[in-house]
């Protein structure tokens, strides 16, 4: 047997390689810096540390833009671009500045490109301050039947769709609406599971015996009560307002684009269709560094809204050793047709909890620029506190 045949049948542990605390899970931080080397991520340009979060990545718009009458999927038996070339009204640099205008809907391919392996899949969710912003962000693929989901083994590229539906915005190449995560096999939730994880880190700060657990998810609730000083529990988006430059931090007056929402002696707020608010959880959330959690945006049965566009929190939110306790969600919440009361207390989505394959090398938190940790109630970053 010749030294080729025995390196195929006995190959040789690969010692840079991450380490695996698990076969199936997640991949942290330096999983995907792994997979980036190794080509299963790649771009064109070089993709940024900065990019790499503790358990996603931060994906980049290319160079060019569509605008399509309407949002759609491929199918099974088409590209993104087979349907662009049918569709498309109007095509555009984005270049150092391009206005994408609210009510409008934009295909962009992005930078990044994937070539997953065998039992590798993907995911993918708007950015924190895309979803605050209510710019709608999702991504396709080729011969893809779902959004935001991308299939075992894809080998190809990715477009985000967008479509801002409140604020009109300037984004650029390279800006930054998207983050993806990747998968390593299918591990199923369960409430056991849950519970114990729950019971040895605290996920919700409930009292125990308080925590609502069904179907492998935990409940989270709103804050209709607000700030105990001026009754401050939430923003509502004017209608009419103007252009935002995300790459702007720290620099609109939040009151030319939002009313403030201030609670009433019945612990209430009546949400008006079609409306955007920005609210809180009543909980503070934590996510332990070998997990990652997930806002699950719209249960039917707790009511006619959606709650939160941007569904991704990062191992070491609201978590104590990444200088994160008393960290609350922020709910970007829409009603639908009718008129819909959400009351003090009330459940309004669901955090799913999924394990890494190993503790990421980098936790959530201002040691590596995330712009909430320890945040109460708060609007995009592109805001002035």
């Amino acid at each position: 047997m010749s030294m080729a045949d025995r390196a195929s049948l006995f190959p040789v542990a690969d010692d840079t390689a991450p380490r695996q605390d698990h076969t199936t899970g997640i991949l942290p931080s330096q999983a995907i810096r792994d997979a980036i080397a190794h080509r299963q991520i790649w771009a064109p340009d070089e993709i940024a540390e900065d990019q790499v979060q503790p358990a996603s990545l931060d994906l980049r718009l290319g160079s060019l833009a569509y605008r399509v009458p309407a949002s759609f999927l491929p199918g099974a038996d088409a590209t993104v671009q087979q349907k662009i070339d049918t569709y498309q009204m109007h095509r555009f640099e984005l270049g150092d500045g391009a206005v994408l205008e609210k009510d409008c809907v934009y295909i962009v391919p992005l930078m990044e490109r994937l070539r997953l392996r065998k039992r590798m899949s993907a995911i993918a969710n708007p950015k924190s301050s895309t979803g605050r912003l209510d710019v709608f962000a999702r991504l396709i693929t080729d011969h893809g039947t779902e959004f935001d989901r991308v299939a075992e083994r894809y080998n190809g590229p990715l477009y985000a769709e967008i479509s801002p539906r409140t604020f009109s915005v300037l984004v650029r190449q390279g800006s930054r609406l998207l983050q993806l995560r990747i998968k390593q096999g299918s591990p199923l939730p369960s409430d056991s599971a849950l519970r114990q994880l729950h019971e040895e880190v605290g996920l919700v700060d409930v009292e125990p015996g308080r925590e609502n657990i069904k179907r492998g998810l935990i409940a989270v609730s709103v804050d209709a009560r607000g700030d105990p000083v001026n009754g401050l529990i939430g923003y509502r988006a004017k209608k009419h307002a103007g252009l935002i430059d995300l790459e702007k931090i720290d620099h609109y007056d939040p009151l030319d684009f939002w009313d403030p929402v201030y609670a009433r002696k019945r612990r209430a707020i009546v949400l008006n269709p079609g409306d955007f608010y920005i609210l809180a959880s009543k909980e503070s959330i934590t996510v332990p560094p070998h997990h990652a959690a997930e806002m699950i945006p719209f249960d039917p049965l707790v009511g006619e809204f959606r709650v939160h566009y941007a569904g991704f929190f990062d191992p070491g939110f609201g978590h104590a050793e990444a200088g994160g306790a008393g960290t609350r969600a922020v709910l970007e919440v829409r009603s639908h047709d009718v008129p819909y009361m959400l009351e003090d207390g009330q459940v309004v989505g669901r955090l799913l909890y999924e394990r890494l394959t190993a503790r990421p090398d980098k936790l959530y938190g201002a040691g590596i620029g995330s712009s909430y940790q320890r945040q109460g109630l708060r609007l995009s970053k592109q805001f002035k506190i």
